[in-house]
């Protein structure tokens, strides 16, 4: 590639100071490194574009509940019927692995995420995400006012953060090198706002921004926020400071993979607000060396190798006449041979378009509350080095940002290992939000760009931030999410087409999935997947104490 393609396929990537930077230090080709995509799942998906297959006509399996989807929504569902005693389940998951965005890798050097890397410690020790923990381990008991107590080793150590600004790295992420009075006069004014924010209380004393968000206020007071932009937002209150909106934005970017123009302010106020209730935060992050790759496998822990399919994909739900039962028709994706399942409770716990799509009932009369779910691409790269990179400034931190880049920066895979960090090989785990407005454009380009020309995007945001650092990368593997995160785009929080969205279909057939919390984050799926299943114990005639029962 010659440098001007580079240049422009960087300037495309990571904006024109990033590109600059890297064209700047070397001009010249950069070394091949080994780089290969690890992905594939969308190619077997994609049947779901196509006309039904051929059906198989004899029920391989019939089951008291099926759970089509094993990412963390469905797995929740599965860990709650397990809890219940229901073992007649069976869960199918098109990939041949669980976890969906939060799945893990692992190779000779390191376990590492392939999406979501870490949890918000709870505030509370009430509901099913610390019930999780507990079981993990993670979450050893109380203080004495009451709050969680959760072990050292799983909480992040330091350094937790840092952030590359031309030419040296800074702790934190808020950039205070060179700011101005006004700008830290401004950050402080919207720190008090988001204390303030996050004591609030509205009159049935509900948070005004809970986790999971369905515990929150829905008082017009707060939700009205939903009507909005983040960046409008800000613009009201007076916030102006590039620092602060810089800020912001990375925080919309980071965890819904949209841009605060793109982001429902009332989201973007949630962010900030409802991990802590104003004077007291929240303990930390918790995270592991496979990020939520953790939670995934203690969630699948308990299943049998009967009550798992995988590299099965579900192509067409519809029900069973003259019966509550659904039918199941789907393909073995390593033979391409037609299979059936029978269930009398199901849970599809798969995002919204997919549902559109496999759903019998939806392709006749197709809801008009699909159109209101955005879906936002991902590209996560893991980049396996000889050594620790080796840089000037605030030493290397679990959390590595290039302020001037499109791109996240990287986490350290080994930065949580209980074994020493300070030498030797690690993996850094680097993340890209395709945060354009056109979605649909952010895929083709997702789709379209080649693993060499994901290399020189890699290799053209780190190296400059990094003394030799191409010398220590041995290999890029790439993972493409076409459809990651669902997107709070303003209006889609607290308007209908959420609400609508998380109704049943008879009274078997229930909905479970980030997607119905509005935010792509491992409470909302786990939260939604317990709400599943517990539906499910209801129509199986099975009660019980909810496990949803949870403190904000």
């Amino acid at each position: 590639m010659q440098l001007v393609g580079r240049r422009d396929l960087l300037v495309s990537f990571l904006g024109v100071a990033a590109a600059t930077a890297a064209c700047r230090r070397d001009g010249r080709q950069r070394r091949e490194v080994p780089t290969r995509f690890v992905d594939g799942v969308h190619e077997v998906g994609h049947r779901l574009r196509e006309a039904p297959p051929p059906l198989a006509t004899v029920d391989e399996r019939v089951v008291e509940c099926l759970v089509v989807g094993g990412g963390a929504a469905g797995l929740s569902a599965a860990w709650r019927l397990r809890g219940a005693g229901v073992s007649d389940l069976l869960v199918v998951e098109v990939d041949d692995v669980e976890g969906g965005t939060a799945r893990s890798g692992q190779n000779a050097v390191s376990r590492f995420p392939w999406g979501a890397h870490y949890l918000p410690a709870p505030l509370s020790a009430k509901g099913p995400v610390p019930k999780l923990l507990s079981e993990l381990g993670v979450l050893t008991g109380l203080d004495d006012e009451g709050a969680p107590v959760f072990a050292e080793e799983a909480l992040i150590h330091e350094p937790e953060e840092r952030v590359y600004y031309r030419g040296h790295w800074y702790e934190g992420l808020y950039l205070r090198a060179g700011a101005s009075a006004d700008d830290l006069a401004q950050l402080r004014r919207f720190e008090a706002m988001m204390e303030g924010f996050a004591a609030a209380r509205d009159a049935k004393g509900r948070k005004a921004f809970a986790v999971p968000l369905e515990l929150g206020s829905d008082d017009d007071e707060w939700t009205s926020l939903d009507r909005l932009s983040m960046a409008s937002w800000l613009e009201q209150q007076g916030f102006t400071s590039p620092r602060l909106k810089w800020l912001v934005d990375y925080a919309c970017r980071d965890d819904y993979g949209a841009t605060a123009q793109d982001t429902s302010a009332w989201a973007g106020l949630w962010y900030f607000c409802a991990r802590q209730s104003g004077a007291e935060k929240n303990e930390g992050f918790l995270s592991w060396p496979e990020g939520n790759g953790r939670l995934v496998r203690q969630l699948a822990s308990g299943l049998s190798a009967q009550q798992v399919r995988r590299r099965t994909l579900v192509h067409t739900l519809e029900p069973v006449p003259g019966s509550t039962d659904w039918t199941a028709h789907a393909l073995d994706a390593a033979t391409m041979a037609p299979v059936r399942l029978r269930a009398r409770q199901v849970v599809l716990a798969t995002p919204r378009f997919v549902a559109a799509r496999l759903l019998a009932p939806w392709r006749t009369a197709r809801p008009s509350f699909l159109d209101a779910f955005v879906t936002g691409p991902w590209t996560v790269a893991n980049l396996t080095l000889s050594q620790r990179p080796k840089s000037r400034g605030f030493p290397l931190a679990w959390d590595n940002v290039v302020h001037e880049s499109r791109s996240l920066g990287y986490v350290v895979a080994t930065h949580q290992s209980l074994q020493a960090r300070t030498t030797g090989p690690t993996v850094l785990t680097w993340y890209y939000p395709h945060d354009g407005s056109d979605t649909v454009a952010e895929r083709k380009k997702l789709l379209a760009t080649t693993p060499a020309e994901w290399a020189q995007v890699v290799l053209g945001d780190l190296a400059p931030a990094h003394v030799g650092f191409e010398a220590m990368v041995e290999s890029i593997e790439v993972m493409r999410w076409g459809h990651a995160m669902v997107r709070p785009v303003p209006g889609f929080l607290w308007g209908s087409a959420r609400r609508e969205a998380q109704a049943s279909l008879g009274p078997s057939l229930h909905f479970a999935h980030s997607d119905l919390g509005g935010l792509a984050l491992f409470e909302e799926a786990n939260w939604h997947g317990v709400r599943a299943a517990e539906q499910v114990l209801a129509g199986l005639g099975r009660s019980g104490a909810s496990w949803l029962d949870a403190g904000g």
